[in-house]
């Protein structure tokens, strides 16, 4: 209090001279959208969740490379917090997917093949479930869902037993070599709570990513969920999850 009172009687005497009130007046508005941008990020007042428009996928790469290194992801090719898949489907009803190097380095053209009636490429990482399974399982708390919707790992509680990794249906987790803990997509949380995007949705050049609130109508995630058809992974688990794909085939999952 002594400190706010002679905050207070520095800006009144200062105020009585013409040159020191102008320049309160000026600095007045920068102060206060300093002070703005200091204020502490409360999770209550988000809900967040992403959509991928498999449509606009062209399966170039860009998001699991920006994953990896902007969350300083192992290098190695089985590490990955997000990835790629390619869908071939034939005649006959075979299935082919692939995934090399996490789609990564993009994929290898494929060979003319008449059988292939079409192809798609279908990006997947945490679906930050509702109801999530690993959260379940893990013995000493270190999976948590966090007030904001994100699924998220305490490393300095993380024993490494894998139980999360194996409960997850997604195959979503790994083990990091480096330090022994699970490791998984976190919405890249160390950015949105500044107000920045996700690094992957940041990186699509064809925008087939979108992140935003659900509980704000005017988010972009909910006009596209809006204006699309909509599905998610695996719903019989009822893990009820947050990313949702648009035109999504009946054969992914």
């Amino acid at each position: 209090m002594a400190e706010e009172r002679t905050r207070r009687e520095v800006l009144g005497q200062l105020a009585q001279f013409p040159c020191a009130a102008m320049l309160l007046a000026c600095c007045g508005p920068l102060a206060s959208l300093a002070q703005a941008s200091e204020r502490r990020y409360n999770a209550k007042d988000h809900y967040y969740g992403m959509g991928i428009q498999v449509d606009k996928c062209i399966g170039c790469g860009r998001c699991v490379e920006a994953c990896k290194a902007e969350n300083d992801v192992p290098r190695e090719p089985f590490y990955f917090r997000t990835w790629v898949e390619r869908y071939q489907i034939r005649a006959g009803g075979e299935v082919k997917v692939d995934s090399p190097d996490g789609g990564i380095h993009s994929f290898p053209p494929t060979e003319e093949d008449k059988d292939v009636l079409r192809s798609f490429f279908v990006p997947k990482l945490c679906n930050h479930c509702d109801n999530p399974p690993c959260v379940q399982v893990c013995p000493v708390g270190a999976t948590f869902k966090s007030q904001d919707g994100v699924v998220l790992v305490d490393q300095d509680y993380c024993i490494g037993c894998r139980y999360c990794i194996q409960a997850c249906p997604y195959g979503a987790r790994f083990l990091d070599p480096r330090t022994a803990t699970a490791d998984k997509c976190t919405f890249c949380y160390h950015r949105i709570t500044k107000g920045l995007l996700p690094a992957c949705v940041e990186a699509c050049p064809t925008g087939a990513r979108v992140f935003g609130e659900l509980k704000t109508l005017a988010s972009p995630l909910r006009r596209m969920m809006r204006m699309s058809k909509l599905a998610v992974l695996k719903p019989s688990l009822n893990t009820e999850p947050k990313v949702f794909y648009s035109d999504l085939d009946g054969e992914v999952r």
